[in-house]
């Protein structure tokens, strides 16, 4: 199988890395990170432009890519430069409103591809613990209006969006997976609140209050109960999206621990030069490298049938967590005590491939979800 990337995405690769090393610098990035906005409007419009938002999406809907290796390829290059611009809401929320959306609600896909509207996937809740069915906010019929009721959390850039793709239950338990629906709520609607705060990794997330707010009939997304499906759909891209964010990021802490072991003397000489030391680098740039092959098999898969699919993902999901981890503690480790000081990129790549891992389902989530995964296809 050829694994190298067609022309046209290898150019994208080359314009988006060269946009970030010389528009978004470490400390560039640093600043945007911990703003009120948590992204910058600016960079976002330039990433739109350069065709990066695009490249996410297929042409039948606007954009100019949309495969599996096209997400891969632009989510390495955000890892690389550590990007917080609302990427993954674009894709996830983008991707949920092309797969089951009306005429009318595909319109938003236009503002979302050239960057004038910002979308954010409102799902998990404060006790959700990754379970995507465990849904307990509430949307009740009241003539041809929906009222949406209940609380989301930890929404990415939920306080700066101006669309939100919100879970609420018309039937069933809470953790039932039939009984979910999923509606487009603008940010202005009467009885929505949000709250934002800055996150741990940078950027900023919301917790979402929907106090009664009243959504016309056209606010549903596919049919009603249909939202568990359209859901994993739509997570299985941001999945893939943050695997390869993750290669990006553990590509960039492997350069730069290089480096500094071939730099950094000890005894008069690199302490790259002591055994003990290329070990312990020599295992980790072979789980890098199977980290790169979980990748490639999820960005390939992404089209078969849902179980081949799904399976892929989680072990592509499970694989960058425990890699993410071990890559994030060794390159701290191997540069001693530099490794933590807050001036240095490195520990905001480690941060990130840490947080990365809680996302969509962590490590322990996702075996177990492979195991049984793999039941069903036996």
């Amino acid at each position: 199988m050829n694994f190298e990337h067609t022309q046209d995405r290898r150019m994208l690769a080359d314009s988006l890395d060269r946009y970030i090393a010389e528009q978004y610098a470490f400390a560039e990035r640093d600043r945007i990170a911990s703003s009120e906005q948590g992204f910058s409007p600016a960079h976002w419009a330039q990433l739109a432009e350069i065709g990066a938002i695009g490249a996410l999406f297929p042409e039948d809907v606007g954009g100019f890519g949309g495969s599996g290796f096209d997400v891969a390829v632009v989510f390495e290059s955000l890892g690389r430069g550590l990007v917080v611009e609302p990427f993954l809401g674009a894709l996830v929320v983008g991707r949920a409103i092309a797969h089951a959306g009306n005429h009318a609600q595909k319109e938003a896909l236009a503002g979302i591809i050239d960057g004038s509207l910002v979308a954010a996937l409102a799902h998990e809740e404060p006790d959700s613990h990754h379970e995507a069915t465990r849904v307990a906010a509430r949307a009740e019929r009241e003539g041809d209006d929906w009222i949406l009721s209940g609380a989301k959390a930890v929404v990415p850039l939920g306080d700066q969006a101006g669309l939100l793709l919100v879970s609420a239950r018309t039937g069933g338990a809470v953790d039932e997976a039939q009984g979910i629906s999923l509606f487009l709520v603008p940010a202005d609607a009467a009885g929505l609140s949000r709250r934002g705060y800055g996150r741990i990794d940078g950027g900023r997330a919301a917790e979402v209050t929907l106090d009664a707010v009243r959504l016309p009939a056209g606010a549903l997304l596919g049919g009603q109960g249909q939202g568990a499906d359209i859901l994993e759909h739509a997570t299985g891209w941001g999945v893939l999206a943050l695997c390869a964010e993750a290669l990006g990021a553990m590509e960039v802490a492997k350069r730069d621990t290089l480096e500094y072991l071939r730099t950094r003397k000890q005894f008069g000489v690199p302490i790259g030069s002591f055994q003990a030391l290329q070990h312990r680098m020599a295992d980790l740039l072979l789980e890098v490298e199977q980290a790169r092959s979980a990748v490639i098999n999820a960005a390939a898969a992404i089209a078969s049938e849902r179980v081949a699919r799904e399976k892929a993902l989680s072990a592509a999901k499970y694989s960058i967590g425990r890699i993410g981890a071990l890559v994030a503690e060794e390159s701290i480790q191997l540069h001693g005590g530099i490794g933590m000081t807050w001036e240095l990129p490195l520990p905001h790549y480690a941060k990130r491939l840490v947080m990365i891992d809680h996302q969509f389902g962590d490590e322990d989530h996702h075996l177990a979800r492979y195991i049984a995964l793999g039941r069903l296809a036996a």
